[in-house]
């Protein structure tokens, strides 16, 4: 896939996408982590007492939950990798675009409590740089 560099309006524009996947996302990942540990926990207890079918069943249906949402985490992660964004940090809430400032490729980064898009340091810099010579 051919890497893809937004503008700030761009990048801003599709926040609201971004933010109903990354929700969904984080949604799946959380009930991912608690049917794990849930999981953990009725093998822990196994460990003292003979495994019956219905624990065997048991067993077999978290797991196979499990796997699904492995999926539907997938789906969603391709979904806004597809859209041209990078992943920073799924529990935070944080993704960037790539962009180009002056010239120098740079990152706008988002979390999910923002409204918009706000500039790397490096676009910082970049911008600042272009201050100085617009005043020389």
């Amino acid at each position: 896939m051919e890497k893809r560099y937004f503008t700030e309006q761009e990048a801003n524009e599709l926040i609201p996408e971004i933010k109903r996947e990354l929700g969904s996302l984080k949604r799946v990942t959380q009930a991912f982590s608690e049917h794990y540990e849930q999981l953990e926990q009725h093998k822990k207890t196994l460990l003292f007492r003979n495994k019956t079918k219905v624990d065997e069943d048991l067993l077999f249906k978290k797991e196979s939950r499990m796997e699904f949402m492995e999926l539907e985490a997938q789906t969603f992660i391709r979904n806004i990798l597809s859209i041209g964004v990078k992943i920073v940090d799924i529990e935070s809430g944080v993704v960037s675009f790539p962009s180009f400032v002056n010239g120098v490729e740079v990152e706008l980064y988002w979390h999910e409590t923002q409204e918009a898009v706000s500039f790397s340091r490096e676009a910082l810099q970049a911008h600042e740089l272009t201050k100085e010579d617009d005043q020389v």
